[in-house]
This record gives structure tokens, sequence and C-alpha cells, in this order.
């Protein structure tokens, strides 16, 4: 199982970067909100640039934001490995996908807990990521939905029945505990469960 460090729920962005870094966590995991798909808003791009000072790991951008057209350039221009946003937003999505892989890097599609998995089959084709939401995106330190564990389950049977190679990683509330409910992803994304804790490898581990 892969991991995706998110620094949302972090006190010391600077601190808990370099402590990630030490670490063999697969992917950091960058999370934008633009004040208007949720509620919340994370630093500007301005700052977030600057990532790269603090870590060499690679970047899974996930983007929680109205227009994502206007953020994939920026992104793209760091280390990043994939850039997500959500088939919510209902428009241009083709355009961000080809947008994405434009720039050489994976395209990911995130789906939130109300949304149903049927949204996703005109895209599959195009993408290399689903990112299921196993917590109301926005805002870190939630806990687990139970119904995520069958909305998985659907995705890969619809992933195995178009012989699709899209990978799955699940986001929002994940901890030792809740990871068996995951045993059909790819990547697990967590945030409070390793940035709180004092040995971050450790909570890493756990998590395999």
């Amino acid at each position: 199982m892969k991991i995706s460090a998110s620094f949302l729920s972090s006190k010391d962005v600077v601190r808990d970067l370099k402590k990630l870094n030490e670490t063999n966590v697969d992917f950091i995991h960058v999370d934008i909100m633009d004040g208007k798909f949720v509620k919340k808003k994370t630093m500007p791009f301005r700052e977030m640039k600057h990532i790269y000072k603090y870590t060499s790991k690679r970047l899974d951008v996930h983007l929680m934001v109205e227009d994502p057209i206007k953020y994939i350039p920026l992104y793209a221009g760091l280390n990043t490995e994939y850039i997500t946003f959500h088939v919510e937003v209902g428009h241009d999505i083709l355009d961000c996908l080809e947008l994405i892989h434009a720039y050489s890097i994976k395209a990911g599609l995130a789906l939130s807990p109300n949304t149903k998995v049927s949204s996703l089959v005109p895209y599959l084709p195009y993408v290399d990521m689903i990112l299921i939401m196993s917590v109301e995106p926005g805002q870190g330190g939630q806990a687990f939905l139970p119904e995520t564990k069958n909305k998985i389950e659907e995705v890969r049977t619809l992933l195995n029945e178009y012989h699709s190679s899209v990978i799955i990683n699940i986001d929002g509330g994940i901890t030792e505990v809740t990871k068996s409910e995951c045993r059909m992803a790819d990547i697990l994304t967590a945030g409070s469960y390793i940035v709180e804790a004092d040995d971050f490898q450790e909570q890493i581990n756990r998590l395999r």
C-alpha cells in the first residue's frame, strides 16, 4: 500500500514537511481550497510554490476548487506526480484532464461522499487515479465515513468491468483501524493521523 501524507492539519507546515521528507512516505498530499468549492481557503500559490525547499517528495495535488483549469499550470510546475480535481465541478472536465496530461502529469478525479460512482464513467479512459473522499471535502481531522467501504468496492468493480488500470486513492479519516476498510485501494491519504503524532514513520508503517 502506498501512502500519501497530507499536511492540512499541520500546526507547523515547514517543520512537518521536513519531518515527512525524512520518512519513506510515497507522496506529499497538497490540499488546495479556493473558499468557493469548499468553505475553507488554503495558502496561496505564492507561498505553496516554496514547498520544494522543505521536501523532495513527489506531490499528490488535490484541487478542491471551482475552476481547476486556472490552478493546473501553477502546480504542474512543481515536483508533481498527480493533479486531482473534483468531478462535481461539472464543467471543462475533459479539458482539465487533457491539460494535466499535456504537462506529462498523471490526472485524477475526486468523488465526494454523496456523488454517484456512475458520474466517473465518461472520464475513465482519460484518468490515472480516482480519489474517493471518505469524509466531506474541506476539513482535516474528520472521522471516516463507514459507507466508504461500499463505494470503494463499487469503484473497483467499475474499473474491472472496463478493464481499467486506474488506481484508487482514499482520502479522509485514515487510521490503522479504518485502513482495513480500504483493502481494495492502492493509495491511502492520511493527514492528522501522521502529522499529529510524535513519530511520523511509525504511523506510516502502521498504514502500509
